[in-house]
């Protein structure tokens, strides 16, 4: 019997049982569907994540306490061992970075005329800016001259200036008040948006760090070092020149642990690649549950048939068909229930992770691969669970099934 013969077949016996060929295929639908929207979940989040802190600067190097990384208190000692020296030191000593910022950072509030805003005031110098992807919209970054004078003025994201100088008043040049502490507005930065973990990057004030350290914490060590290597393939290079300097600097034995951790943006990227990798298999294999339900319900449903056709089968059997005919034919209906589903299945997926991105302005993906394996999926899902119902219908005695009632 040709294929052509045997799909005849399947299509004109599922006709005949067009609602119960329909809640077979739904289990495969809703299965397939569920795998998609899932993979595409968690893929398009993986990449917004991904895309997000690669903007911030994927050749961006971190230098903090251990006290600041672990979140446990080590002393006092441990809170302040980053120091100026440190600093100065990398930007003098290393050759494979492009730019190096001291970070300081404090909690108050801010006030102009009648309004006030909360914000975290950040000291660092003029290499801030680039190392981490902020543009200028408006004025100027700080001169050396600023920061050596310990100068009180600042740079504001957007949504500080929209906080705070509600009339559209140009913020440039105007005097604002930190924690009564008058600072003098010289640049606006360039609006970024939310981050995807919710943080506003233009709620955002910046100031020289020697102003943060001496007229608003009152302290002279550092809270972390920025640096950008020369590009992100000189990452590892630059971070073993900087490692080298801060344990000669800190003056850390052999063997025993630093009081500082060095991290590059690229390592971020890798674990949070990793983690997401986990989610968005997690996600589909849950999914992917329905798939193994949608199967049995094949299984289930080609019992049946088989029970329900049992004498015509033997009727075949008897003027000539073999039970690779028999099995041949039975199979091709389990598969065209299953790949039926499938193709249903992908288009409505598809169809729905792409409202949901219309909707909720989710990063929603729908990748080739999660297509193309929920395709493979549900076709190994009508052969596997096709195959048993089909070898038993082929194993069916002629005889035996022209007498079955």
């Amino acid at each position: 019997m040709n294929l052509n013969n045997l799909i005849s077949i399947a299509l004109r016996a599922l006709v005949n049982n067009k609602m119960r060929g329909f809640l077979t295929m739904l289990g495969i639908i809703i299965g397939v569907s569920s795998v998609i929207i899932m993979l595409a979940i968690g893929e398009g989040s993986k990449n917004t994540i991904t895309n997000e802190i690669s903007s911030m600067g994927s050749n961006m190097i971190m230098v903090q306490p251990k006290y600041n990384r672990e979140g446990v208190s080590r002393g006092a000692s441990s809170m302040e061992s980053i120091k100026v020296k440190d600093y100065e030191d990398i930007a003098r000593d290393t050759k494979y970075i492009s730019g190096v910022s001291p970070y300081v950072a404090s909690s108050g509030q801010l006030i102009f005329g009648s309004n006030n805003h909360p914000i975290r005031i950040e000291g660092v110098n003029q290499d801030y800016l680039e190392i981490r992807k902020y543009v200028l919209q408006d004025g100027s970054n700080f001169t050396e001259t600023e920061i050596k004078s310990s100068a009180k003025v600042c740079i504001i994201g957007k949504e500080v200036v929209d906080k705070l100088f509600i009339n559209d008043e140009d913020p440039i040049g105007r005097v604002i008040r930190y924690n009564n502490i008058p600072f003098r507005v010289i640049g606006v930065l360039k609006a970024k948006g939310a981050s995807t973990f919710g943080q506003s990057q233009d709620d955002v004030m910046i100031a020289p760090y020697t102003t943060v350290q001496k007229r608003i914490s009152a302290i002279t060590h550092l809270q972390g070092i920025f640096v950008s290597s020369i590009n992100e393939d000189y990452s590892e290079k630059a971070m073993s020149e900087i490692k080298e300097i801060m344990t000669l600097n800190h003056k850390i034995p052999e063997g025993k642990e630093a009081d500082f951790y060095v991290e590059s943006q690229k390592q971020i990227l890798e674990q949070i690649d990793t983690i997401t990798t986990l989610i968005t298999l997690l996600l589909g294999s849950i999914a992917g549950i329905s798939l193994l339900v949608g199967g049995i319900g094949i299984m289930n449903i080609m019992y049946v048939s088989v029970t329900e056709r049992t004498k015509e089968i033997g009727l075949r059997m008897s003027v000539g068909a073999r039970g690779k005919d028999i099995l041949a034919q039975f199979l091709v209906e389990a598969i065209i229930i299953s790949i039926t589903g499938g193709l249903i299945g992908i288009l409505f997926g598809s169809g729905v992770s792409f409202i949901i991105r219309l909707a909720s302005g989710w990063a929603v993906t729908v990748s080739t691969f999660s297509v193309l394996l929920s395709f493979f999926v549900c076709t190994f899902t009508g052969v596997f669970f096709g195959w048993y119902p089909a070898k038993k219908a082929a194993n069916l005695d002629p005889i035996e099934a022209i007498r079955y009632e």
